[in-house]
């Protein structure tokens, strides 16, 4: 199973993304940290364009092609690179499940962007007009949403291994490891 955690910067990617995957046992790939990487050794500087979602594409399928269910945790802001992690489950015969983390409090939202520190060395966050500038497309399909301004980490983490085994339940892979609930 592939997990795609996804939403604007700020809205609590990494910390339910990393909780899910301590609670899980569940490998997790998180693109930013991806992209710092390339940044600090290599000759590219950000923004690197499309190279750390390819990155994360290709360790995320070798691990899904391994029977190995995997997080990602991205920005995920257009249609092209939300059809390209559905084509990645796909590739592995792997079922995903989509979830989009929102942030409706734009004072709190605000507030997080102002003050988060950053826990990947070397990368610089975006400022608040960044954000709220950023080219995000609406969905045109159904996922996940949870909104971090209502709903505690534990919650989403609850709400979103729930929405992994109704997923399994669906389309089951027999005698692959489990995403433990």
């Amino acid at each position: 199973m592939l997990v795609v955690v996804c939403g604007l910067p700020a809205t609590g990617k990494s910390t339910i993304a990393s909780s899910l995957a301590r609670r899980t046992g569940t490998p997790y790939l998180r693109v930013d940290r991806i992209e710092q990487a390339i940044v600090a050794w290599s000759g590219l500087s950000h923004p690197v364009g499309p190279v750390g979602y390819a990155v994360a594409h290709e360790l995320a399928g070798e691990q899904l092609s391994l029977g190995l269910d995997v997080i990602v945790e991205c920005v995920n802001p257009i249609a092209l690179t939300r059809d390209s992690w559905v084509r990645t489950a796909e590739a592995a015969h792997a079922g995903i499940v989509e979830v989009e983390l929102t942030c409706s409090d734009v004072a709190e939202h605000k507030r997080r962007v102002l003050t988060r520190p950053s826990d990947v060395g070397g990368l610089i966050k975006p400022t608040w007009p960044e954000v709220t500038g950023r080219d995000y497309e609406a969905w045109s399909r159904p996922h996940l949403i949870v909104d971090s301004a209502t709903t505690k980490v534990s919650d989403a983490v609850e709400l979103i291994t729930a929405e992994v085994a109704a997923a399994r339940s669906r389309c089951p892979r027999p005698s692959v490891p489990r995403l433990s609930t």
